[in-house]
């Protein structure tokens, strides 16, 4: 597979990497809701452009999530979201690595509706994973960019929020 670095579809990308990043820098779980929304929004267009309609389902699936947990902690919104994500799996889905995405946002979306603080971020660690690999499959220059420094990100923000906290007993 031939990768145009400079296409279109790179370019916006490059602004999810870019998004994805400034979310995952977040200590404030709203603002890494928010961040995490516009990254989401990206990825739907990048992946549209790319040709892969189940990262397409699955990013806008995120997107809506992301929306949706900022104004509630409902366990039945995050049980119909990802109802719709396996509705979509089970439509859109030709082949394996087709579910890699769609798992990884059943992922975030537990994480986001069920979890906070860094265990949210460790839930959010495990779908970094998965989109990992379907980045790689789906010829993702910006999507692999952006998962693995992500993945670095997170673990850093991770280890700022739990020497946040050890130093906040300790006082």
């Amino acid at each position: 597979m031939t990768i145009d670095w400079f296409s279109p579809a790179q370019y916006v990308g490059y602004v999810a990497f870019v998004l994805g990043v400034a979310s995952f820098m977040q200590k404030d779980d709203r603002r890494f809701k928010l961040f995490m929304a516009a990254e989401c929004l990206a990825y739907i267009i990048h992946f549209t452009l790319l040709g892969r309609p189940t990262a397409v389902a699955s990013s806008t699936m995120s997107l809506l999530r992301s929306v949706l947990a900022l104004y509630t902690r409902s366990r039945w919104i995050a049980f119909i979201v990802i109802v719709a994500n396996l509705a979509l799996g089970m439509a859109l889905a030709t082949r394996a690595a087709d579910w890699l995405p769609l798992a990884a946002s059943c992922i975030g979306t537990l994480a986001l509706f069920l979890l906070e603080g860094i265990r949210m971020r460790l839930a959010m660690l495990c779908g970094t994973a998965l989109w990992i690999v379907n980045n790689v499959l789906a010829g993702s220059v910006g999507g692999t960019a952006l998962e693995l420094v992500i993945a670095v990100v997170n673990l850093v923000t991770i280890r700022r929020m739990a020497r946040d906290a050890s130093t906040a007993q300790a006082i």
